[in-house]
């Protein structure tokens, strides 16, 4: 079994509804390479199919309203998914913001707790320090009364 704790992202995604991945996925698939070779070639073939195959009978002959009334359907769809995406990636890196000032305060506050034990040990190392320059005085001084 693997129990491994789970991280800020993986709460993150599961947290997610349906139109939220669905707005990630195609995100993803538009900004892509291709997307973009593969709606170029599919506006070369429509315009292909229209120009030189259907020469008489196109459906949509030059200058292919229809195809030009597609893209800029797509381009206003394309442009809310795009807002859509952004406006969850500005959500995320706020939250990514909080979650490392809370880790930060944390940090500071155990830093400053590791500090004050680090001073108190330093002051119990003096103390003990003068402790044992006494007592080697001490000592040193008997050795010099027994051996006269």
């Amino acid at each position: 079994m693997n129990h491994q704790q789970k991280t800020w992202h993986d709460k993150h995604k599961a947290s997610l509804t349906r139109g939220q991945r669905a707005a990630d996925v195609m995100r993803n698939g538009m900004g892509s390479w291709p997307f973009v070779g593969s709606f170029i070639g599919f506006m070369f073939i429509w315009a292909a199919i229209n120009t030189w195959a259907l020469a008489s009978q196109a459906w949509d002959p030059y200058p292919y309203i229809l195809l030009n009334l597609l893209l800029s359907m797509l381009a206003g769809l394309q442009g809310a998914i795009l807002l859509i995406a952004a406006k969850r990636q500005d959500a995320i890196a706020a939250a990514m913001a909080q979650h490392d000032y809370d880790t930060n305060t944390k940090a500071k506050e155990e830093i400053e707790l590791l500090i004050t034990i680090n001073r108190e040990q330093l002051a119990i190392l003096q103390e003990l320090k003068k402790v044992a320059a006494f007592e080697g005085l001490h000592l040193h001084g008997r050795a010099d009364t027994q051996e006269a």
